[in-house]
């Protein structure tokens, strides 16, 4: 590799504020019209995840100006949290057809062209390195800012353009083929819906505590670890899918108490009382980890039930009115009547279906089960790889042999 200099990133790309679209002028009903890129819309990983998070549409007409192009590489200027964990997070406007509009407290960067490869700036930009800098340099307490002017004070080194792209090809390897597994999710996913819906339901709906057992978890937080058993959370319910990349860790002295009352097992559903209302996920088999709070369980009494099945029962709309009209409205939040819960009604398909409908329903949520634990070991390797590939420290080719393998 070619030589290696320590450069201000101001000497190497600019970065340009976003426009502050109005309230007023936003809708999240969904039509068609230029999408409102916002923060939430952001991976915590990088990239973006708009199938997972609000999306906004402006209703008005949109600013020239601000109308993104695919390949825009956009960095988060402001984080709620105090250590700034998020400040300088980039993601890459999609080629996807979609319109997408350059929000507020969300920098445009612009590449010095023959100097900085705009992919290798998005690696860049996602080193602990880069986010250590911007967040000591942030201003603010509890939400921290940062500006064009402290991005550009970030010292790096970054070495020639050939050697740039290289590193961005191997890192982006990875995340493409993250990108594909997700694909491969979603349609999974969508395919298990469609499934459950083609299939006619049986003539009366049943009592929900006659087909399942229902546990609730803790009504704390533990202390979380770096690594240990799982502890669920909420964030971690994506329509069907534990997302485990949400969730944190409990030490192995703490689990025991925390899962006390109840440890989730493979094909429990896994759903929210508190925020969140609605939306469930199937717990995949052979992970260990207590629920969080706000969280509860339902797991199947029978067979004849498949967790599977059971997840689809509840996710149908049916049953998604049947939550609306028993939700509890608080001040500050809603929340399900719980102990009541084993009395509802759901409806399932006919005794004679359910066998043959839950065997295609598990084998879809296998595959969904195995792209997810494969993305987090891919997830688990670009995180290892790219400290050590953005600083030199690592050479492309010893990178390269790893990610081939891997991939």
């Amino acid at each position: 590799m070619g030589e290696w200099n320590e450069v201000a990133m101001g000497e190497i790309l600019t970065v340009e504020h976003g426009y502050a679209f109005p309230g007023s002028d936003m809708s999240e009903n969904l039509t068609g019209r230029p999408i409102i890129v916002s923060i939430g819309n952001f991976s915590y990983s990088g990239g973006f995840r708009f199938s997972q998070t609000r999306v906004r549409e402006l209703k008005g007409e949109a600013p020239p100006r601000f109308l993104l192009a695919p390949g825009d590489l956009l960095v988060v200027m402001t984080c709620q949290t105090p250590g700034g964990e998020i400040l300088g997070l980039p993601a890459i406007v999609p080629d996807d057809g979609r319109i997408y509009l350059h929000n507020q407290r969300i920098g445009k960067v612009k590449c010095r062209e023959g100097v900085l490869d705009s992919r290798f700036a998005y690696y860049l930009f996602l080193s602990d390195s880069v986010n250590r800098q911007l967040a000591s340099s942030a201003s603010g307490t509890k939400i921290l800012h940062t500006s064009p002017e402290r991005i550009g004070a970030v010292r790096c080194r970054v070495p020639p353009l050939l050697d740039q792209l290289a590193i961005a090809e191997v890192l982006g390897a990875l995340d493409d083929k993250i990108a594909l597994n997700e694909r491969i999710r979603q349609t999974a996913l969508s395919l298990a819906g469609a499934c459950y819906e083609s299939v006619g339901i049986g003539n009366e709906p049943e009592v929900l505590g006659d087909l399942a057992e229902l546990f609730d978890g803790p009504h704390a937080t533990p202390h979380k670890t770096p690594t240990g058993p799982w502890f669920l959370s909420i964030s971690s319910l994506k329509s069907g899918y534990l997302d485990l990349a949400e969730s944190a860790h409990l030490s192995e002295e703490d689990f025991p108490r925390w899962a006390r009352r109840v440890q989730p097992q493979g094909g429990d559903v896994l759903f929210s009382y508190e925020t969140r209302l609605g939306d469930a996920a199937l717990m995949p088999p052979g992970v260990r980890g207590s629920l969080g709070r706000r969280m509860a369980l339902l797991r199947s009494k029978s067979a004849a039930v498949s967790g599977s099945l059971l997840l689809h029962a509840y996710l149908a709309p049916a049953f998604q009115e049947e939550i609306k009209r028993r939700t509890i409205h608080g001040a500050t939040v809603d929340r399900l009547p719980l102990k009541e819960m084993p009395g509802w009604r759901i409806s399932l398909p006919a005794a004679g279906e359910r066998e043959r409908l839950s065997a295609k329903l598990d084998a879809l949520h296998t595959t969904v089960m195995q792209t997810a634990d494969e993305n987090r070991t891919l997830a688990d390797l670009r995180d290892t790889l790219l400290p050590q590939l953005v600083t030199g420290k690592l050479r492309v080719k010893d990178a390269t042999r790893v990610v081939e393998e891997a991939v």
